[in-house]
């Protein structure tokens, strides 16, 4: 079954200005992620209660429009589409599946594509790809592997494989398109920009990947070289986060760890360079989540139970704590 709308009456947020809204999002068990869409209207949560549920959410108040079913296990993670491609929300489940669901018509959803069974685990992390390399999606899977699914234009979905490593892998980003493009670049070379990810993985280790301009392929990036000097992890590598380009050829990526640690990987002079380890803090908790602003200047961090801070880099290269966000509320850090 696709999916099943229930519509509820809007609840009103706090008053206070600049107060946070609170959802209750009516899941039966565990909510395991949370996204708003590229216009931040619309917020989709999953849970291990097999279910995605759909809000139009504003400053003032949230509204429940749609419950999507389908899966047969956790949901562990959702992403949403570029706009140019529609309404269109992937996720990924304890199952071994990903789903892709499209909003038709306000509140009224379908099953767009249904990949069961394309991984022999869990998968744990899901992405869209930047809209300027076409529609294609990335799923992490612990049964060791990276899926790459296409759409391709009979309307059909093509999906590619990467070996990552045994133990498994928990989440995938991709590299902004720009990540490597400076101004010098004429029109045609911008225009040729190459597809990369980076992933986390279950031997305490991040990976980047590209895909072959000649082939097509997807394959390890010879080209990401990481640094054996700085720190490591040495847990199980949770959440790994490719920031939004700000200077040209000057790359960061952020990776968090069941080692209570979150670290921030830097490559300063584009492809080729080596990607440099700094510690951005040791946490109470081991750290399950790191998320970019849209601009990319700031970084939240998840971890423990109910903690999410925000974390800013000076013009010096430290980061600094800007705030701490609690089940209870957001309180100055």
């Amino acid at each position: 079954m696709a999916s099943s709308v229930s519509q509820a009456p809007a609840q009103a947020a706090p008053s206070a200005e600049s107060a946070p809204v609170f959802v209750d999002t009516q899941h039966d068990d565990t909510v395991h992620d949370a996204q708003l869409d590229f216009y931040g209207c619309k917020l989709a949560t999953c849970s291990s209660d097999r279910t995605i549920k759909i809000y139009n959410v504003s400053e003032t108040s949230y509204e429940l429009t749609a419950t999507l079913q389908g899966h047969e296990g956790p949901v562990w993670q959702v992403s949403w589409s570029h706009p140019k491609f529609g309404v269109l929300l992937a996720s990924c489940s304890f199952d071994g599946s990903v789903l892709i669901h499209r909003e038709t018509r306000p509140r009224d959803w379908t099953l767009l594509h249904g990949a069961q069974y394309l991984h022999a685990s869990s998968v744990n992390g899901i992405a869209f790809a930047p809209p300027e390399f076409g529609l294609h999606i990335a799923a992490a899977s612990s049964d060791g592997r990276v899926s790459i699914l296409s759409h391709e234009p009979d309307n059909s979905w093509s999906a590619e494989y990467i070996e990552d490593n045994a133990l498994g892998v928990n989440a995938v980003s991709w590299a902004p398109s720009g990540a490597y493009v400076t101004a010098s670049d004429d029109a045609a070379t911008q225009q040729q920009q190459t597809a990369r990810l980076v992933t986390a993985g279950c031997d305490n280790q991040i990976r980047f990947y590209r895909q072959s301009s000649e082939t097509g392929q997807w394959e390890g990036d010879a080209s990401a070289k990481v640094s054996k000097e700085g720190p490591t992890h040495s847990d199980w590598v949770r959440d790994v986060a490719w920031a939004p380009v700000l200077v040209p050829n000057h790359n960061m990526v952020a990776s968090c760890s069941e080692d209570k640690s979150v670290l921030i990987w830097t490559q300063e002079n584009g492809s080729g360079s080596e990607w440099k380890s700094t510690l951005l803090n040791t946490f109470d908790a081991p750290v399950w989540s790191v998320s970019w602003s849209s601009t990319g200047h700031m970084l939240a961090v998840s971890s423990g139970d109910n903690d999410v801070t925000m974390w800013k880099q000076a013009l010096d290269g430290k980061w600094t704590k800007m705030s701490t966000s609690e089940a209870g509320g957001p309180t100055q850090g």
